[in-house]
């Protein structure tokens, strides 16, 4: 959703990459919309159709990670009371998103390059490899050169996962777009939204406009959602907005209707 530069940019980006089978690592901060980014190159490619698997690598505990990945058979490991497919052989045929990808533990690293070399993964507790076809879509908002420099990540495994980036802007950076970010946030809470209707007071658009939006996309559709709860009916006004956004307005120096200039 978005018309300016920075979102026509990540758009080519996105029609350029999507009908290769290249792996492609998404860059950013938290919030700017890494997953709905992967999931429109999968929508985009020939894998379209077939699943989209993504998985938080920080919700993982490091003792299950391995299962969790590639599977285990019955009586693997205690609690293994039956055979299980992972993340890889759930994606077959589509597309393996990993979040945060930089928090993958070392041996889970090392395993997960020998997968995207081979193309074949061993469930825990049985020799047979299974092949996958699997194309793998990474993101992190942490930088994986330092962590390579620092030794928490393998760098050729960084070579390896980043044949194509793509640095998803944040909120800030592309700001023109917040009228129709709050359009589409609107629209997806309210299903319609009768042609012509004011959605948001000017005064409620100037103020978040002065806002930083640390949480970047994924805040403003909370800051929405938060809105239309207090909003009876639209448009949007400036005391719908979360206190935080409107402790902006004296940020920037604004006074609120009714209100005494300081």
């Amino acid at each position: 959703v978005g018309e300016s530069e920075r979102s026509k940019k990540l758009q080519q980006y996105i029609d350029l990459v999507a009908p290769t089978n290249m792996s492609v690592l998404l860059t950013g901060e938290s919030g700017t919309g890494k997953e709905v980014t992967a999931n429109a190159i999968h929508n985009a490619s020939k894998r379209k159709g077939q699943p989209f698997v993504a998985v938080d690598c920080g919700a993982i505990p490091k003792e299950i990670a391995t299962s969790e990945f590639f599977g285990h058979v019955k009586g693997s490991f205690t609690g293994a009371i039956e055979d299980k497919k992972g993340h890889f052989e759930a994606a077959n045929g589509g597309t393996l998103f990993l979040d945060e990808v930089g928090e993958l533990p070392p041996a889970l690293q090392s395993r997960l390059l020998r997968v995207l070399e081979s193309g074949e993964i061993r469930r825990v507790g049985d020799n047979h490899p299974i092949t996958v076809d699997v194309r793998v879509v990474c993101a992190t908002h942490r930088s994986l050169e330092e962590m390579v420099f620092a030794g928490s990540f393998r760098e050729d495994l960084l070579f390896r996962l980043n044949t194509f980036e793509i640095r998803v802007p944040a909120l800030r950076e592309h700001m023109s777009d917040l009228l129709l970010l709050i359009k589409h946030f609107i629209e997806q809470k309210q299903q319609s939204v009768p042609e012509g209707i004011q959605l948001i007071t000017d005064e409620a658009v100037e103020i978040m406009q002065t806002y930083d939006w640390p949480g970047n996309v994924r805040e403003l559709a909370n800051c929405i959602e938060h809105a239309l709860v207090l909003c009876d009916e639209l448009p949007i006004h400036l005391e719908h907005l979360p206190l935080r956004i409107q402790g902006a307005e004296r940020k920037a120096g604004y006074a609120s209707p009714g209100s005494s200039p300081s």
